[in-house]
């Protein structure tokens, strides 16, 4: 079972039909939705500010979510795949959002709907990526505007996937 921790009495608390890795890690003031999943290696440190968490969101291998003491958040809406060792730090990330494998997003920044974060693009404090786009580089910019279809499948589709691999280790 994951690794749940109180911190400052504050107990994370997570929605019904989720997937915790086993070493997976979810501290202090954590509040996730349904059908969510939390992969190997993962650390969810709501220990110095609040995370919230939509539904169906995955969190892949790796990744880190924090924040900065009484400064920033984390929001996350619905429908959202944070890939493999991406780093967010105190940022809001709205529904239907794909964040690259090893991104970085840092305090304050806001990720638009139907929005994709290249692998490995680090997006900058203060950063509001519109609607409909695609960011990547060192520091983020806007590579290029794309259809909501276009995306919105991409995106579902990776979501319903990471829901699939999570029932397989429920099977066991």
């Amino acid at each position: 079972m994951a690794l749940i921790k109180s911190v400052r009495g504050i107990t994370p608390v997570i929605g019904s039909d989720c997937f915790l890795a086993e070493n997976a890690t979810i501290v202090g003031d954590v509040v996730m939705g349904n059908d969510c999943s939390v992969w190997f290696n993962t650390v969810l440190r709501g220990d110095v500010n609040s995370i919230r968490i939509g539904n169906n969101v995955n969190i892949q291998d790796g990744a880190v979510l924090h924040t900065l003491y009484q400064k920033s958040t984390i929001e996350i809406g619905d429908n959202v795949s944070i890939a493999h060792n991406a780093v967010i730090h105190g940022a809001k990330i709205e529904s239907n959002v794909l964040i690259g494998m090893g991104a970085i997003v840092m305090d304050h920044a806001v990720i638009g709907e139907n929005s994709i974060i290249a692998a490995g693009a680090i997006v900058l404090s203060n950063t509001i990526v519109p609607s409909g786009t695609i960011y990547g580089g060192n520091p983020a910019k806007k590579l290029k505007d794309i259809e909501p279809g276009q995306t919105s499948e991409m995106i579902q589709k990776i979501a319903r996937n990471y829901k699939m691999y999570a029932s397989w280790f429920k099977e066991e």
